[in-house]
Protein backbone atom coordinates (compact mmCIF):
# COMPACT_ATOMS: atom_id res chain seq x y z
CA UNK A 1 0.00 0.00 0.00
CA UNK A 2 2.76 2.16 1.06
CA UNK A 3 4.89 1.63 -2.39
CA UNK A 4 1.67 2.44 -4.45
CA UNK A 5 1.10 5.57 -2.84
CA UNK A 6 4.73 6.50 -3.25
CA UNK A 7 4.29 5.35 -6.94
CA UNK A 8 0.87 7.52 -7.21
CA UNK A 9 2.72 10.72 -6.04
CA UNK A 10 5.67 10.59 -7.65
CA UNK A 11 3.73 10.05 -10.55
CA UNK A 12 1.62 13.29 -9.80
CA UNK A 13 5.08 15.44 -9.53
CA UNK A 14 6.53 14.29 -12.54
CA UNK A 15 3.40 14.79 -14.69
CA UNK A 16 2.79 18.44 -12.65
CA UNK A 17 6.74 19.51 -13.83
CA UNK A 18 6.20 18.03 -17.15
CA UNK A 19 2.74 20.06 -17.63
CA UNK A 20 4.56 23.47 -16.48
CA UNK A 21 7.48 22.56 -18.38
CA UNK A 22 4.50 21.94 -21.52
CA UNK A 23 3.28 25.39 -20.85
CA UNK A 24 5.98 27.22 -20.83
CA UNK A 25 7.55 26.27 -23.46
CA UNK A 26 4.34 27.13 -25.25
CA UNK A 27 4.64 30.14 -23.54
CA UNK A 28 7.84 30.82 -25.96
CA UNK A 29 6.76 29.16 -28.96
CA UNK A 30 4.14 30.84 -30.11
CA UNK A 31 3.38 27.90 -32.69
CA UNK A 32 3.34 25.38 -29.80
CA UNK A 33 -0.08 23.99 -28.53
CA UNK A 34 -2.58 25.70 -25.82
CA UNK A 35 -3.79 22.53 -24.26
CA UNK A 36 -1.96 19.44 -23.47
CA UNK A 37 -4.25 16.14 -22.42
CA UNK A 38 -2.29 13.70 -21.30
CA UNK A 39 -4.56 10.21 -22.23
CA UNK A 40 -3.93 6.91 -20.72
CA UNK A 41 -5.17 3.63 -21.14
CA UNK A 42 -4.94 0.34 -19.55
CA UNK A 43 -3.42 -2.22 -22.69
CA UNK A 44 -0.31 -2.11 -24.81
CA UNK A 45 0.88 -0.19 -28.11
CA UNK A 46 -0.61 -2.97 -29.84
CA UNK A 47 -4.20 -2.98 -29.17
CA UNK A 48 -7.50 -1.91 -29.74
CA UNK A 49 -6.98 0.91 -27.19
CA UNK A 50 -4.30 2.00 -28.87
CA UNK A 51 -5.51 2.37 -31.85
CA UNK A 52 -8.48 4.29 -30.44
CA UNK A 53 -6.16 7.09 -28.46
CA UNK A 54 -4.24 7.31 -31.56
CA UNK A 55 -7.02 8.01 -33.73
CA UNK A 56 -8.33 10.55 -31.29
CA UNK A 57 -4.77 11.87 -31.02
CA UNK A 58 -4.95 12.66 -35.07
CA UNK A 59 -8.86 13.59 -34.82
CA UNK A 60 -8.42 15.89 -32.13
CA UNK A 61 -5.68 17.56 -33.40
CA UNK A 62 -6.25 18.05 -36.77
CA UNK A 63 -10.05 19.30 -35.58
CA UNK A 64 -8.49 22.09 -33.58
CA UNK A 65 -5.64 23.18 -35.76
CA UNK A 66 -3.03 21.65 -33.49
CA UNK A 67 -3.74 24.06 -30.41
CA UNK A 68 -4.44 21.12 -28.70
CA UNK A 69 -1.72 18.02 -28.30
CA UNK A 70 -2.84 14.93 -27.18
CA UNK A 71 -0.12 12.81 -24.77
CA UNK A 72 -0.12 8.84 -24.75
CA UNK A 73 0.97 6.57 -22.17
CA UNK A 74 -0.12 3.20 -22.83
CA UNK A 75 -0.61 0.64 -20.10
CA UNK A 76 2.90 0.30 -17.72
CA UNK A 77 3.92 3.79 -17.98
CA UNK A 78 1.77 5.55 -15.42
CA UNK A 79 0.99 2.49 -13.51
CA UNK A 80 -1.48 -0.25 -14.07
CA UNK A 81 -5.07 0.01 -14.69
CA UNK A 82 -6.44 0.67 -11.60
CA UNK A 83 -3.59 3.13 -10.87
CA UNK A 84 -4.68 4.95 -13.52
CA UNK A 85 -8.08 5.21 -13.10
CA UNK A 86 -6.93 6.64 -9.49
CA UNK A 87 -4.63 9.61 -11.37
CA UNK A 88 -7.90 10.51 -13.61
CA UNK A 89 -9.65 10.97 -10.38
CA UNK A 90 -7.10 13.07 -8.78
CA UNK A 91 -6.45 15.17 -12.11
CA UNK A 92 -2.61 13.68 -12.15
CA UNK A 93 -3.91 12.60 -15.72
CA UNK A 94 -6.80 14.46 -17.64
CA UNK A 95 -8.13 11.73 -19.32
CA UNK A 96 -8.37 7.66 -19.72
CA UNK A 97 -10.17 4.33 -21.15
CA UNK A 98 -11.69 2.86 -18.26
CA UNK A 99 -12.60 -0.21 -17.62
CA UNK A 100 -15.57 -1.82 -15.48
CA UNK A 101 -13.15 -4.66 -14.57
CA UNK A 102 -10.12 -2.28 -13.32
CA UNK A 103 -12.92 0.12 -11.42
CA UNK A 104 -15.39 -2.37 -9.68
CA UNK A 105 -14.07 -0.80 -5.76
CA UNK A 106 -14.85 2.45 -7.14
CA UNK A 107 -17.65 2.56 -8.74
CA UNK A 108 -20.15 -0.99 -8.21
CA UNK A 109 -22.82 -0.29 -10.43
CA UNK A 110 -20.44 -0.51 -13.50
CA UNK A 111 -19.92 -4.35 -12.54
CA UNK A 112 -23.38 -4.55 -14.56
CA UNK A 113 -21.02 -5.14 -17.84
CA UNK A 114 -19.36 -8.02 -15.87
CA UNK A 115 -22.81 -10.25 -15.96
CA UNK A 116 -22.83 -13.13 -18.48
CA UNK A 117 -25.37 -13.00 -21.38
CA UNK A 118 -26.54 -9.72 -20.20
CA UNK A 119 -25.88 -8.46 -23.82
CA UNK A 120 -27.03 -9.42 -27.30
CA UNK A 121 -25.06 -11.45 -29.27
CA UNK A 122 -25.62 -9.18 -32.16
CA UNK A 123 -23.22 -6.11 -32.03
CA UNK A 124 -24.60 -4.37 -33.58
CA UNK A 125 -27.74 -4.06 -30.80
CA UNK A 126 -24.80 -3.36 -28.55
CA UNK A 127 -23.72 -0.55 -29.88
CA UNK A 128 -26.81 1.27 -30.45
CA UNK A 129 -27.46 0.43 -26.49
CA UNK A 130 -24.26 1.70 -25.52
CA UNK A 131 -24.98 5.00 -27.50
CA UNK A 132 -28.62 5.44 -26.75
CA UNK A 133 -29.19 3.75 -23.29
CA UNK A 134 -31.05 6.16 -20.76
CA UNK A 135 -30.04 3.50 -18.51
CA UNK A 136 -25.90 4.21 -18.89
CA UNK A 137 -27.13 8.02 -18.59
CA UNK A 138 -27.67 7.55 -14.83
CA UNK A 139 -24.47 5.65 -14.68
CA UNK A 140 -22.87 8.38 -16.10
CA UNK A 141 -23.96 10.85 -13.16
CA UNK A 142 -22.76 7.56 -10.69
CA UNK A 143 -19.20 7.77 -12.42
CA UNK A 144 -19.09 11.50 -12.07
CA UNK A 145 -19.75 11.45 -8.40
CA UNK A 146 -16.92 9.57 -7.89
CA UNK A 147 -14.09 11.81 -10.13
CA UNK A 148 -14.30 10.42 -13.86
CA UNK A 149 -16.85 12.19 -16.54
CA UNK A 150 -17.76 9.41 -19.27
CA UNK A 151 -18.06 10.83 -22.57
CA UNK A 152 -18.63 7.26 -23.74
CA UNK A 153 -19.09 3.42 -23.96
CA UNK A 154 -17.61 1.34 -26.55
CA UNK A 155 -16.56 -1.99 -26.50
CA UNK A 156 -13.23 -3.96 -27.73
CA UNK A 157 -15.48 -6.99 -28.92
CA UNK A 158 -17.07 -10.25 -27.50
CA UNK A 159 -15.92 -12.51 -24.61
CA UNK A 160 -14.71 -15.54 -25.67
CA UNK A 161 -13.45 -18.75 -24.18
CA UNK A 162 -10.08 -20.93 -25.12
CA UNK A 163 -10.03 -23.87 -22.66
CA UNK A 164 -8.68 -27.81 -23.02
CA UNK A 165 -11.95 -29.11 -23.31
CA UNK A 166 -14.60 -28.34 -25.54
CA UNK A 167 -17.27 -25.60 -23.78
CA UNK A 168 -21.28 -26.78 -25.16
CA UNK A 169 -22.87 -26.57 -21.68
CA UNK A 170 -21.84 -25.10 -17.94
CA UNK A 171 -21.64 -28.69 -17.26
CA UNK A 172 -18.70 -28.88 -19.42
CA UNK A 173 -16.94 -25.78 -16.83
CA UNK A 174 -17.77 -27.68 -13.51
CA UNK A 175 -13.97 -28.06 -11.92
CA UNK A 176 -12.38 -26.07 -14.35
CA UNK A 177 -9.79 -23.82 -13.50
CA UNK A 178 -10.71 -20.50 -14.97
CA UNK A 179 -8.79 -17.48 -15.24
CA UNK A 180 -10.34 -14.24 -14.17
CA UNK A 181 -9.93 -10.60 -13.48
CA UNK A 182 -9.95 -10.41 -8.97
CA UNK A 183 -13.67 -9.65 -9.73
CA UNK A 184 -16.12 -10.86 -7.17
CA UNK A 185 -18.85 -10.21 -9.34
CA UNK A 186 -17.10 -12.74 -12.32
CA UNK A 187 -16.13 -14.82 -9.57
CA UNK A 188 -19.79 -15.74 -8.92
CA UNK A 189 -20.21 -16.19 -12.83
CA UNK A 190 -18.00 -19.00 -13.17
CA UNK A 191 -19.07 -19.95 -9.58
CA UNK A 192 -22.66 -20.19 -10.62
CA UNK A 193 -21.58 -23.24 -13.62
CA UNK A 194 -19.59 -24.61 -11.00
CA UNK A 195 -16.16 -23.91 -12.53
CA UNK A 196 -13.50 -22.53 -10.07
CA UNK A 197 -12.37 -19.17 -10.96
CA UNK A 198 -8.47 -18.20 -10.74
CA UNK A 199 -7.78 -14.60 -10.62
CA UNK A 200 -4.33 -14.28 -12.60
CA UNK A 201 -2.56 -11.02 -13.64
CA UNK A 202 -3.16 -10.64 -17.21
CA UNK A 203 0.81 -10.92 -17.94
CA UNK A 204 0.61 -14.38 -16.24
CA UNK A 205 -1.75 -16.19 -17.84
CA UNK A 206 0.19 -17.73 -21.00
CA UNK A 207 2.41 -19.37 -18.33
CA UNK A 208 -0.80 -20.49 -16.40
CA UNK A 209 -1.72 -22.25 -19.08
CA UNK A 210 1.64 -23.54 -20.11
CA UNK A 211 2.04 -25.04 -17.12
CA UNK A 212 -1.50 -25.99 -15.81
CA UNK A 213 -2.08 -24.00 -13.27
CA UNK A 214 -5.43 -22.90 -14.55
CA UNK A 215 -7.75 -24.81 -17.20
CA UNK A 216 -9.30 -21.73 -19.74
CA UNK A 217 -9.64 -18.15 -19.93
CA UNK A 218 -11.86 -15.38 -21.31
CA UNK A 219 -11.01 -12.88 -23.65
CA UNK A 220 -11.54 -11.05 -27.11
CA UNK A 221 -10.23 -12.75 -30.02
CA UNK A 222 -7.33 -9.72 -30.97
CA UNK A 223 -6.60 -10.28 -27.21
CA UNK A 224 -6.05 -14.66 -27.51
CA UNK A 225 -4.50 -13.70 -30.76
CA UNK A 226 -1.95 -11.19 -29.20
CA UNK A 227 -0.86 -12.87 -26.13
CA UNK A 228 -0.98 -16.61 -28.12
CA UNK A 229 -2.98 -17.89 -25.67
CA UNK A 230 -4.39 -20.00 -28.76
CA UNK A 231 -0.96 -22.08 -28.52
CA UNK A 232 -1.35 -23.47 -24.76
CA UNK A 233 -5.15 -24.29 -25.59
CA UNK A 234 -6.93 -27.18 -27.60
CA UNK A 235 -10.57 -24.96 -27.58
CA UNK A 236 -11.20 -22.00 -28.74
CA UNK A 237 -15.07 -21.17 -28.26
CA UNK A 238 -17.50 -18.33 -29.95
CA UNK A 239 -19.23 -17.91 -26.98
CA UNK A 240 -20.18 -14.14 -26.61
CA UNK A 241 -21.42 -14.48 -23.25
CA UNK A 242 -20.22 -10.67 -22.38
CA UNK A 243 -19.27 -8.06 -24.34
CA UNK A 244 -15.04 -6.53 -23.33
CA UNK A 245 -16.80 -3.27 -22.59
CA UNK A 246 -14.78 -0.33 -21.53
CA UNK A 247 -15.14 3.66 -21.36
CA UNK A 248 -13.48 6.92 -22.42
CA UNK A 249 -13.52 9.14 -19.66
CA UNK A 250 -12.17 12.43 -18.72
CA UNK A 251 -11.60 14.56 -15.63
CA UNK A 252 -14.67 17.01 -14.74
CA UNK A 253 -12.63 19.50 -13.09
CA UNK A 254 -10.39 19.69 -16.32
CA UNK A 255 -12.89 19.34 -18.87
CA UNK A 256 -14.59 22.21 -17.50
CA UNK A 257 -12.24 24.45 -17.32
CA UNK A 258 -11.63 23.72 -21.29
CA UNK A 259 -12.71 26.66 -23.04
CA UNK A 260 -16.55 26.06 -25.14
CA UNK A 261 -14.46 25.17 -28.59
CA UNK A 262 -12.39 22.88 -26.86
CA UNK A 263 -15.08 21.33 -25.12
CA UNK A 264 -17.10 20.79 -28.21
CA UNK A 265 -14.03 19.42 -30.37
CA UNK A 266 -13.54 16.80 -27.84
CA UNK A 267 -17.23 15.98 -27.74
CA UNK A 268 -17.27 15.66 -31.55
CA UNK A 269 -14.18 13.58 -31.31
CA UNK A 270 -15.75 11.14 -29.02
CA UNK A 271 -18.96 11.15 -31.21
CA UNK A 272 -16.76 10.12 -34.44
CA UNK A 273 -14.55 7.72 -32.61
CA UNK A 274 -17.69 6.16 -31.32
CA UNK A 275 -18.56 4.63 -35.13
CA UNK A 276 -14.64 4.03 -35.30
CA UNK A 277 -14.53 1.69 -32.24
CA UNK A 278 -16.98 -0.73 -33.91
CA UNK A 279 -15.04 -1.14 -36.94
CA UNK A 280 -11.50 -1.16 -35.11
CA UNK A 281 -12.65 -4.10 -33.07
CA UNK A 282 -14.71 -5.81 -35.48
CA UNK A 283 -11.37 -5.40 -37.83
CA UNK A 284 -8.90 -6.38 -35.37
CA UNK A 285 -11.17 -9.41 -34.11
CA UNK A 286 -11.55 -10.87 -37.13
CA UNK A 287 -8.48 -10.84 -38.59
CA UNK A 288 -6.99 -12.11 -35.13
CA UNK A 289 -9.46 -15.31 -35.65
CA UNK A 290 -8.31 -15.80 -38.91
CA UNK A 291 -4.51 -15.52 -37.93
CA UNK A 292 -5.46 -17.89 -34.89
CA UNK A 293 -6.94 -20.65 -37.19
CA UNK A 294 -4.10 -20.30 -40.00
CA UNK A 295 -1.44 -20.95 -37.48
CA UNK A 296 -2.78 -23.56 -35.00
CA UNK A 297 -3.93 -26.70 -33.95
CA UNK A 298 -6.69 -25.48 -32.00
CA UNK A 299 -10.38 -26.94 -32.67
CA UNK A 300 -12.90 -24.08 -32.93
CA UNK A 301 -16.70 -24.06 -31.57
CA UNK A 302 -19.20 -22.08 -31.77
CA UNK A 303 -22.45 -22.46 -28.79
CA UNK A 304 -25.78 -22.39 -30.78
CA UNK A 305 -28.89 -20.51 -29.54
CA UNK A 306 -29.62 -23.73 -27.58
CA UNK A 307 -26.45 -23.82 -25.41
CA UNK A 308 -26.35 -20.08 -25.05
CA UNK A 309 -29.78 -20.52 -23.76
CA UNK A 310 -28.71 -23.11 -20.85
CA UNK A 311 -25.74 -21.17 -19.59
CA UNK A 312 -28.19 -17.84 -19.43
CA UNK A 313 -30.54 -20.00 -17.60
CA UNK A 314 -27.43 -20.64 -14.95
CA UNK A 315 -26.41 -17.22 -15.17
CA UNK A 316 -29.63 -16.06 -13.48
CA UNK A 317 -28.72 -16.15 -10.00
CA UNK A 318 -25.71 -13.75 -10.51
CA UNK A 319 -28.03 -10.90 -11.60
CA UNK A 320 -29.53 -11.65 -8.29
CA UNK A 321 -26.18 -11.04 -7.13
CA UNK A 322 -25.47 -7.75 -8.56
CA UNK A 323 -28.80 -6.43 -7.09
CA UNK A 324 -28.24 -7.53 -3.40
CA UNK A 325 -24.18 -6.19 -3.53
CA UNK A 326 -24.50 -2.79 -5.82
CA UNK A 327 -27.99 -1.42 -4.16
CA UNK A 328 -31.09 -0.03 -5.22
CA UNK A 329 -29.77 2.25 -7.70
CA UNK A 330 -27.89 -0.10 -9.37
CA UNK A 331 -30.57 -2.60 -9.39
CA UNK A 332 -32.94 -0.20 -11.42
CA UNK A 333 -30.11 0.64 -14.15
CA UNK A 334 -29.54 -3.17 -14.84
CA UNK A 335 -33.00 -3.80 -14.97
CA UNK A 336 -33.37 -0.57 -17.17
CA UNK A 337 -30.82 -1.81 -19.29
CA UNK A 338 -32.03 -5.11 -19.61
CA UNK A 339 -35.54 -3.72 -20.89
CA UNK A 340 -33.53 -1.58 -23.27
CA UNK A 341 -30.89 -4.88 -24.90
CA UNK A 342 -34.58 -6.79 -25.13
CA UNK A 343 -36.43 -3.47 -27.15
CA UNK A 344 -33.75 -3.37 -29.27
CA UNK A 345 -33.25 -6.89 -30.26
CA UNK A 346 -37.28 -6.95 -30.84
CA UNK A 347 -36.86 -3.93 -33.19
CA UNK A 348 -34.49 -5.90 -35.59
Amino acid sequence: MVNKLLLLLFTILLLTSCKEYALTETEIDEDGPDYIIRFAHEESTDSVQHDYVEAFKKTLENKTNHTVQVEIYPVGQLGDATEQAEQLQIGAIDMAIISPGNTGTMVPENQLFILHFLFSDDMEVNHHVLNNSKALDTLTEVYNEHGMLILDYWTQGFQQWTANVNISQPEDLRGARIRTIPSPLLLASYEAYGASPTPMAYEEVYSGLQLNMIDGQENPFFAIEEMNFFEVQDYLIDSRHAIYATTTAINPDFYDELPEDIQKAIEETVAQLSEESLNIQEERNETALESIKSQSHITFATLDDEERAAFREASEPVFEIYKEEVGETGAEILEELQEEIADVENDR
